[in-house]
């Protein structure tokens, strides 16, 4: 039983398609179909029905597909064993949102970088609903994001740290140091606010509601750091998780404000796929999470 037969099996259980399979590893689509018979025909059994252009694994694929995962990731530990983390190459893909890119990843990433300077990191950037596509897909190979607690079968979750997200202003406004501020006159501000979906605006939307009111932002845009810009020169408010706005709070630029309004929280969480065979450069990488974060 051939190694790389394995590999292209664990790889269509993920992606599902034998052709992105073949892009995905460099292969043909005639020489992927090749490995899958040789595999089946060792095993005596069918792995995959093919139906139009997706690829499901049959009883005998979804016995086999544990085992094939024991096996890849035990030929992975021992080939670290002989090999340093140096010298550990290939790609690393990433899905995240774009305020941990420029918060989060930024030590975590540089400390990656000196321990597996040969490995390529991508980082894929979209919303929560978008990356959980991406990683059924196989288009990713970890998923850290900012959530309500989620749970998939399919998934192995490996860090789940609670966030609080608060109202924020500059430290020069009105609001600053007031008590219980009511919700009337907080709605009265101007808002800066992340794109609708995001979870947590998704949240002190639903908050608002409940007591019959409606957020309406002055300025609804992705970015936090330009919100955050604003936010400093005391143009208005916004509602932002507090690993955005911690070294703002922490220099005194800016300040949580005191509302009568209920506490949210959301949750970090790293994730990936049950079927993903772990990479030598997905270990280093969910470690130095790990250690940055809890």
């Amino acid at each position: 039983m051939e190694i790389r037969n394995l590999i292209t099996f664990v790889r269509i259980a993920e992606v599902k398609n034998f052709s992105k399979t073949a892009e995905q590893l460099g292969y043909s689509q005639s020489a992927v179909t090749m490995q899958i018979k040789q595999l089946e025909a060792e095993l005596n059994v069918q792995l995959f029905e093919r139906i139009g252009k997706h690829a499901r694994l049959t009883q005998a694929g979804e016995y086999l597909l544990p085992h094939a995962l024991e096996i890849l990731n035990s030929v992975r530990k021992a080939e670290g064993i002989v090999q340093d983390s140096e010298k550990i190459s290939g790609k690393l893909r990433i899905g995240t949102s774009e305020s941990y890119v420029t918060s989060i990843f930024p030590p975590i990433v540089m400390k990656f970088s000196e321990i597996c300077p040969r490995v390529e990191i991508i980082t894929q950037t979209a919303l929560v609903q978008n990356l959980f596509t991406m990683l059924r897909q196989n288009d990713i190979d970890i998923m850290y994001f900012l959530d309500q607690k989620v749970y998939f079968p399919e998934w192995i979750k490996v860090l789940e740290k609670p966030e609080k997200i608060f109202f924020v202003a500059s430290a020069k406004s009105p609001l600053a140091g007031q008590k219980q501020i009511p919700i009337e006159r907080l709605l009265a501000e101007p808002f800066y606010l992340t794109e609708k979906g995001i979870s947590y605006r998704y949240a002190i939307e639903q908050s608002l509601a409940a007591k019959g009111y409606e957020l309406h932002p002055f300025w609804e845009v992705g970015n936090t750091d330009v919100i955050i810009r604003f936010l400093l020169m005391n143009k208005g408010i916004s509602f932002l998780p507090e690993y955005v706005i911690r070294d703002y709070i922490r220099s005194g630029q800016l300040t949580v404000l005191d509302t009568e309004c209920e506490e949210i929280v959301m949750w970090n969480q790293l994730v990936y796929h049950r079927n993903k065979c772990v990479t030598p450069q997905m270990e280093q990488f969910i470690d130095l999470m790990l250690k940055h974060l809890q």
